[in-house]
């Protein structure tokens, strides 16, 4: 422990000096940004990630200066495993994520997509419980025809989300200046509370109401990369955009501005230099992306935290899975369940994910997809599987359907499965592939345009939201078999570790 302190104090010195040595017209501040965290404890066996390392290197760098804020770009309170788990017969739903970070003391965070997932009332628990503040430009709170702003209520008073966002940074030199934010989020999830305003009309008006109250305006952000850009593009007076959604770290140059995105699961985080010239009004920021890793120490407050969830989350468990930790299927090697690799190739976990599906049907279905995007775990899976282990991949869990559609649009949905690599809406595939002459092959033939096929889907895809056609409505789609509570392919979950059961015994 005394070693990993050490450590971290030379990687922070190193990386990000002392204090800084700058003029009387200069002022020196950092942003700590994240975002996409659905996980509090390290990932990979403890090797990467972890919110108590995070809340470390926060508090090593605010003592060499106290003008360090921290950031979160949305999607932190879904989906989780731990948040799927009912305590007192409410689901915790993002509970153990709010404690954490009120225990970090963020200064801002926007809504992800995700946030969404909530129900209303539960997202209404979390904002209540939430101690820092909240932002958004666009997001709105839709209730009966009327839409205002996301209220969060405290024993004491009641508060709302804000529009805009403005803090002071003083420096030794008695110096201050005024920085703002704006935070927008892509219309992504849709649910009956939310409202969602243009991202570039409603940018540009916050963009305006902040220009001339405040010295510099940054913008928090849950985008898509292009749509991010298109923001710089329209308010290229932004010269730093945090971002979140995409789940792997870039930072993107716009003109004379740039897009930072962190990997996530605080894989990585970004650490902003901002030096600020009062004289002159110049602005130079050097950005360092920062590996969070087990050779940073844990903040000891964080960790108890953290380590209250993880046995909370141990005895659940038990409630809903018989021996939940009993290895189900030894693997000849480890399972790929990596962000990274789940949104981009075909994947040895998801050939198994794929597999249970048409297993679940009884092999009575030509072939399986699911999108990457539902494979969550972000992690390498030991080649000793546990149950656990399949829920923490699968926390959405989620019926298996049977769906009789048309070649023509089993094609349509390969080719944008394949055109999306990098987003969630790339697809794990089993007994489908592309020949080397682009040609996508089923079983190894040929996908016959008006042949009708019986394919297995995660429900979810065949809602619309990753693959905007795939829907009951499409005049391609003939049938969808939809399995009852007694049947294997009721919860993805439970059929991919019934699948592994059978090849053990």
């Amino acid at each position: 422990m005394k070693y990993q302190s050490l450590l971290t104090v030379i990687i922070v010195f190193i990386l990000f000096g002392c204090k800084e040595n700058t003029s009387k017209n200069e002022i020196t501040f950092k942003f700590i940004q994240i975002n996409d965290v659905y996980e509090i404890a390290p990932l990979g066996g403890g090797t990467f990630g972890g919110m108590a390392r995070v809340a470390h290197v926060r508090d090593s760098i605010k003592k060499e200066n106290p003008n360090t804020f921290l950031f979160m770009a949305g999607d932190f309170l879904s989906p989780s495993l731990l948040g799927t788990i009912k305590i007192n017969g409410e689901l915790i739903s993002g509970k153990q994520m709010i404690e954490v970070m009120n225990a970090m003391e963020f200064d801002l965070v926007t809504f992800g997509n995700h946030e969404f997932d909530l129900k209303e009332k539960d997202l209404q628990k979390r904002l209540n419980e939430s101690s820092f503040p909240w932002m958004s430009s666009n997001v709105r709170q839709l209730k009966n025809d009327s839409i205002s702003f996301f209220k969060i209520q405290r024993p004491k008073d009641t508060l709302t989300t804000n529009d805009t966002f403005t803090m002071i940074v003083n420096d030794t030199y008695d110096k201050k200046i005024k920085i703002g934010f704006l935070g927008v989020t892509l219309p992504y999830t849709i649910k009956d509370y939310v409202f969602y305003g243009d991202i570039y009309n409603e940018a540009e008006r916050a963009y305006d109401e902040l220009k001339n109250k405040v010295d510099l305006v940054f913008g928090l952000t849950h985008l898509e990369l292009g749509q991010d850009k298109e923001l710089l593009e329209r308010i290229p007076q932004i010269p730093l955009v945090m971002g979140g959604h995409e789940h792997y770290a870039m930072s993107v140059s716009v003109g004379n501005s740039k897009i930072t995105k962190a990997d996530a699961n605080a894989k990585t985080i970004y650490i902003h230099t901002l030096v600020y010239n009062t004289a002159n009004k110049d602005l130079k920021i050097d950005s360092e992306l920062f590996s969070v890793n087990d050779k940073i120490t844990s903040n000891p407050e964080i960790e108890n935290i953290v380590n209250k969830w993880g046995n909370i989350l141990n005895l659940k468990i038990k409630e809903i899975i018989d021996e939940p930790s009993d290895v189900i299927f030894n693997s000849p090697e480890p399972l790929d369940g990596t962000e990274i690799s789940s949104r981009s190739v075909q994947t040895n976990l998801g050939a198994i994910i794929t597999q249970s599906m048409i297993w679940s049907f009884n092999n009575e279905v030509d072939a399986a997809l699911v999108n990457g995007g539902s494979i969550r775990v972000d992690d390498m899976l030991p080649s000793d599987l546990s149950s656990i282990d399949i829920f923490r991949t699968l926390p959405f869990g989620g019926e298996i359907l049977k769906v009789d559609l048309e070649g023509v649009l089993l094609k349509e949905v390969l080719d944008y499965g394949n055109s999306k690599k990098g987003t969630g809406a790339y697809l794990q595939r089993h007994n489908l592939e592309q020949a080397t002459n682009g040609e996508w092959l089923i079983q190894g033939e040929k996908i016959i345009l008006d042949k009708t096929y019986k394919i297995a889907f995660s429900d979810f895809l065949l809602r619309g939201f990753d693959i905007p056609f795939l829907n009951p409505n499409n005049k391609h789609v003939k049938n969808i078999y939809r399995p009852t509570k007694e049947e294997k392919a009721y919860d993805i979950r439970k059929a991919t570790i019934l699948y592994l059961k059978s090849l053990s015994n």
